[in-house]
């Protein structure tokens, strides 16, 4: 790559992370009169009313990044993590409504993956969490610089094998960038950090998948602000028993929804509705799942044997996934973008040390 094209790729780079400090500085600003609203409105229509300019802002603060790395994963703390936080924090709900909250552990709690636990005393099983986990994001993280390379070789590699290699590389992307977010949350603030993924190969049933093993600080978010609600409305209705399936299939639009934001974001195209379709599928598929085990008395780890099970989850999800969730993505050049950014970073670090 010639001297002036590294140059311009600095300098732009350069501009964006201008751009990602004064919009995190918005962000800190913006979450600190939060903070003192907690102080002083009371919870509910006055709280909303008071927090409401704040999440509009949080949906308009990402259109001023661009970057998959910088502007996606800020869209996805603020437009998403944020916003559902910041909404149950006004009816005096979620993780910001604990009155003892110094304002850097709000402003942690309120837009970063993590979950409301101190360390005080951690016990040795912990730590030695701890250490396995930072084992594996390490090794997960050496494998990024493996799936950049094969791209060079796309041409050469069976479109089907591709979008398994893109699969894997946003499963260990994501992993390695909340557990960094993460880290550095429990370094400076002393939270402990908790992970966000628990190895979602090993998944035997939807249920399984998308409640214990993926994202799991999505699921979190979204059991309060989005299910448990639904299911309150939901038993009025269906009962208690039943209660369940209406909450489900409520939590994937939402779901459904808040990705085609966040699509919105990376690609900056009007949706295809390709992704709330893969979703509400997911949704429906699992609402059968649960009405099934009930229907004939199982619980929620009983079913098919793991060794049968885990093909047949992990395939469904990869399966339904190149149908309706990688056309959009493919379509946004996302893999392109990633590999010019991991050059922009590399020129832009490289003339800041020689500056130094």
């Amino acid at each position: 790559m010639g001297l002036e094209v590294m140059e311009v790729i600095s300098g732009w780079m350069e501009g964006e992370i201008k751009s990602f400090i004064k919009v995190w500085l918005l962000v800190i600003a913006s979450l600190s009169y939060c903070y003192s609203v907690s102080r002083n409105v009371p919870k509910g229509p006055s709280r909303l009313l008071t927090t409401l300019p704040v999440v509009f802002l949080n949906l308009l603060l990402p259109l001023n990044l661009h970057t998959l790395h910088l502007g996606v994963s800020s869209a996805f703390f603020l437009a998403w993590l944020c916003n559902f936080k910041l909404l149950m924090f006004a009816f005096g709900k979620g993780p910001l409504s604990n009155s003892s909250l110094s304002l850097s552990h709000f402003l942690a709690l309120a837009c970063l993956p993590i979950k409301a636990h101190h360390q005080n005393n951690p016990s040795t099983k912990t730590t030695q969490k701890g250490l396995k986990s930072l084992r594996n994001y390490g090794i997960k993280l050496l494998l990024i610089p493996l799936f950049l390379k094969a791209y060079d070789y796309e041409d050469r590699i069976h479109p089907k094998l591709t979008l398994v290699v893109y699969t894997i590389h946003i499963y260990v992307g994501l992993e390695t960038l909340l557990a960094i977010v993460g880290g550095l949350a429990r370094a400076s603030l002393g939270i402990e950090l908790e992970p966000q993924f628990d190895e979602p190969y090993l998944s035997t049933s939807l249920q399984d998948f998308w409640g214990r093993r993926w994202n799991i600080m999505v699921t979190r978010v979204l059991r309060p602000s989005v299910y448990l609600p639904a299911l309150n409305i939901s038993q009025r209705l269906t009962g208690r028993k039943w209660a369940p399936l209406p909450a489900i299939l409520a939590t994937f639009i939402a779901s459904a929804m808040m990705h085609e934001l966040i699509f919105f974001y990376m690609g900056r195209r009007w949706p295809t509705w390709e992704i709330s379709c893969f979703f509400l599928l997911h949704g429906v598929c699992l609402v059968v799942e649960v009405a099934l085990k009930k229907y004939h008395g199982l619980s929620g780890e009983r079913g098919l044997p793991r060794i049968i099970a885990a093909p047949l989850t992990v395939g469904f999800v990869m399966v339904t996934g190149f149908w309706l969730f990688f056309p959009e993505f493919l379509r946004s050049n996302a893999m392109v973008r990633a590999s010019k950014e991991y050059e922009a970073m590399g020129a832009f670090f490289r003339d800041f040390y020689r500056a130094l």
